[in-house]
């Protein structure tokens, strides 16, 4: 069996932590065993990790989230989708990667990566293919059993089968119903759908040739804008004839908003500040100033370099209308070299920008070797030491240097101990994609710049 976990979405409901790049599942707010703070992923990774499936297990996720992932997991399998779409095209292009590594008859099991569960939630999931074979279905489907009526969910409806202790087969799928509608699909046995599907991947190959799409990695990353941009349930799921369900009676939770979050986290206060007389209050505080709460009840307080939320938890569930009224660049992104914060952004009369970013890099590690068409750079080191690669020389830098990088100068920096530093960005446009990027690896970047100075 081969994990495919789905880490997809910008997961905007949890704004201001959340966006386009630090999407919900590598927020840092649920306490671990020992007491240190993790994220949903490092969470269901240790999960996989006691399970000893993590060998098996591949994430599919948008360029932009590969930083974070490597952050926070290590050197883990990534399919990397060219652009975010919907889950049928990500599940299309994970399996035709999978075909290109792995034989045909290889089982599929492909999965969020953003659910709140226990490891019993995995283990369900390892004998999934085990109920494909046996039952000979095409699919089979992991369906939780619902511990109340809900309209936030959609349902499957099943019916028994012979082996009606192992899997069921399913009816007919319920999209999102009326309360009064979910109470009766409740009492009939229906199950929550919680998006997981398992298959062989000669199925998945077989569906790719009869629609005329791509069959082979390469052709799907070619073509993947071109893909139906459309949801795995309604593109492949619910036109499938034979599909199978095995039921899940553990703990498995959504936390989508603020207000099913806050029920899950251990502490009432993260950050700097403090909660007085409080009730049902959460605080969560990224900034280097003090948050005070007092005499709230029933109040989520976010604040981060990418706003501040304070809102009552009953009516942040359409928080995502609010954010969409503004759009502004990611403030805060962890790298797999560090982290980066925006301190300040002006746009000066004369059409020129200027953006500073405190930036803060891990020992050992370094940023890429890149030069950039629309703007200067100015490091000034704060903290640690490191050597600097300037238009081919290397020298030492340490707590007090500043250094200028001009346009069109190749530059990279490696941290030997965390190494902060404040950069100044000023140029026409001050963008993220204004980056030409030619070595990764510090020890590349060396042997180019000792190879570099011989020649001359």
């Amino acid at each position: 069996m081969k994990l495919v976990l789905l880490s997809g979405g910008s997961g905007k409901r949890l704004w201001p932590l959340s966006n386009d790049v630090r999407s919900k599942q590598f927020l840092r707010v649920l306490q671990n065993e020992e007491g240190n703070f993790t994220s949903m992923l490092e969470r269901v990774w240790s999960q996989l990790e006691e399970l000893k499936l993590t060998k098996d297990t591949y994430l599919c996720a948008s360029q932009a989230q590969v930083d974070v992932i490597r952050s926070q997991l290590g050197d883990v399998s990534v399919v990397v989708e060219p652009a975010r779409m919907d889950t049928f095209p990500a599940i299309a292009l994970a399996s035709t990667y999978l075909i290109r590594e792995h034989d045909e008859d290889e089982i599929v099991v492909v999965a969020p990566v953003d659910q709140y569960v226990d490891k019993d939630f995995f283990a369900a999931i390892s004998k999934l293919p085990e109920v494909l074979v046996k039952s000979g279905a095409q699919m089979a489907l992991l369906g939780v059993k619902p511990k109340a009526a809900s309209s936030q969910f959609g349902y499957i409806r099943v019916a028994p089968s012979e082996n009606s202790e192992e899997y069921q087969i399913v009816n007919q799928f319920q999209e999102k119903p009326q309360l009064e509608v979910a109470k009766a699909l409740l009492e009939e046995g229906a199950l929550w759908n919680c998006g997981v599907f398992c298959f062989h991947l000669s199925y998945m190959q077989q569906l790719l040739k009869d629609r005329g799409l791509p069959t082979s990695f390469v052709e799907m990353v070619d073509q993947f804008l071109s893909m139906p941009k459309m949801s795995f349930d309604y593109e492949v799921v619910e036109k499938t004839s034979s599909i199978v369900v095995q039921s899940y009676d553990g703990k498995w939770k959504d936390l989508g908003t603020w207000d099913s979050l806050s029920k899950e986290l251990d502490v009432d206060f993260i950050g700097h500040g403090t909660a007085n007389q409080c009730e049902d209050t959460h605080v969560i505080n990224e900034l280097n100033v003090p948050v005070i709460a007092k005499g709230l009840r029933n109040v989520i307080v976010v604040a981060s370099p990418d706003g501040i939320l304070v809102a009552d938890k009953d009516q942040v569930a359409d928080i995502k209308k609010e954010v969409a009224k503004f759009n502004q660049r990611p403030m805060f992104e962890e790298r797999r070299w560090g982290t980066y914060r925006v301190l300040d952004h002006q746009k000066l009369e004369n059409q020129q920008e200027v953006l500073t970013k405190y930036i803060t890099l891990y020992p050992g590690e370094n940023i890429s070797y890149q030069k950039h068409a629309m703007r200067e750079e100015v490091w000034t080191i704060v903290s640690g030491h490191g050597h600097l690669a300037l238009d081919g020389r290397i020298m030492k830098v340490r707590a007090g240097d500043v250094v200028r990088v001009c346009i069109g100068q190749w530059h990279a920096i490696m941290a030997e101990s965390e190494l902060s530093l404040i950069e100044v960005q000023r140029g026409t446009e001050l963008v993220e994609e204004d980056i030409e990027r030619r070595f990764l690896a510090w020890d590349d970047i060396v042997y180019h710049c000792l190879h570099l100075v011989k020649s001359l």
